[in-house]
């Protein structure tokens, strides 16, 4: 059976400056453009039989420059919306929540365009996304290209955890995981993957992102 394999997109100036970047629809940075780009060999050497991808152009061109040709736009592959968070940084936050951590604490409501998830709400979307592509196809991979709060989630999700358990799968701009079965059971089989060389397959050996 093909594996589930979760792409994050290259960096953006907020992901750089670790502003939550949930809604707002930011491009990729030069940096994020050539991680995108570094992709394209690990993704050839899979056969892919089907790519989602969040409507968010940060993903959108992470895709494209990965070589993956999109079989549909998912609006539930969106980022959590952040609320009231957005564009904030963990440490101008916990200036007004001292000890703020998003995983146990949530967001505020923010705008109109920005009225916020819960974490529930967010693995409801995972789980929607999930029920779509099962069963995976026998003769190739399901790829998912999104955000890495959303593919956090959608792991646990995956894995039968609960939706905040995503807290336990940090997971880098431009990188690589893929989900399989052992015994017919979930697992990770690799996980926050940088662009290897050519010719060498992703996988748990591989150079992992601090």
């Amino acid at each position: 059976m093909g594996e589930l394999i979760l792409v994050r997109h290259g960096e953006t100036e907020w992901s750089r400056a670790r502003r939550h970047t949930g809604l707002t629809d930011l491009p990729l940075t030069a940096h994020g453009e050539d991680q995108a780009r570094a992709l394209r060999g690990a993704l050839k050497e899979r056969r892919v039989a089907r790519t989602l991808v969040s409507p968010a152009r940060r993903a959108r061109r992470t895709a494209e420059l990965a070589g993956l040709t999109a079989d549909a736009i998912d609006p539930d592959l969106w980022e959590w919306d952040y609320g009231g968070y957005e564009g904030r940084t963990t440490a101008e936050i916990r200036e007004e929540r001292p000890g703020w951590f998003l995983w146990d604490d949530g967001v505020v409501p923010g705008d109109a365009g920005h009225p916020g998830e819960t974490v529930e709400q967010v693995g409801a979307r995972a789980a929607a996304v999930l029920a779509r592509v099962d069963p995976l196809p026998a003769d190739g991979d399901v790829v998912l290209v999104a955000h890495g709060h959303f593919l956090r989630v959608l792991t646990a999700r995956r894995l039968g955890l609960e939706p905040a358990q995503g807290r336990l799968f940090a997971l880098a701009t431009g990188t690589l995981s893929a989900l399989g079965a052992e015994h017919g059971r979930p697992v990770v089989s690799a996980w926050n993957v940088p662009p290897c060389r050519p010719g060498r397959r992703p996988g748990p050996e591989a150079p992992v992102s601090a």
